[in-house]
């Protein structure tokens, strides 16, 4: 594992001792990689009712484009068992990856070897569509640093 990639993963695993899971028990963390080499991270956070619930992934999503940025070039996701993005994460990342064979995503436990995909590989057949376009550029009208 090279330097980067365990620097996502360190990050990874330490937010993922933050993570909110008092009904699963099931504690994730996420850094995600933008084009700048920032490191933006995120934990999932559980509620009573599930459906309000923000996985780790998503989190990270909304600290990277909260902090000004807009392209995920990799991503480190640690849970107890090194289990993969869910499907609605995989979608929301895509998103933000227009070459979704050049991201690579790391699955791990903690202290365990990590496992490397492809968001490609985790997400053969994504949702994409020429039929769906954008009415806005998705830039913001507010002044940036």
């Amino acid at each position: 594992m090279s330097a980067p990639e365990q620097e996502l993963l360190d990050a990874a695993e330490a937010v993922m001792a933050r993570a909110y899971a008092p009904y699963s028990g099931y504690c994730v963390g996420a850094a995600i990689r933008d084009e700048k080499g920032r490191i933006w991270t995120g934990c999932n956070v559980e509620n009573i009712s599930y459906g309000v619930t923000i996985c780790a992934e998503r989190s990270a999503l909304a600290a990277l484009v909260s902090g000004g940025s807009a392209l995920v070039t990799a991503v480190a996701v640690v849970t107890r068992d090194g289990g993969t993005p869910c499907g609605m994460c995989l979608q929301a990342l895509l998103e933000f990856s227009p070459e979704p064979s050049s991201v690579a995503v790391y699955t791990a436990s903690p202290g365990a070897p990590a496992k490397a995909w492809t968001l490609a590989e985790l997400l053969p057949h994504a949702f994409r569509s020429d039929a769906v376009s954008r009415t806005i550029d998705g830039s913001s009208d507010v002044e940036q640093d």
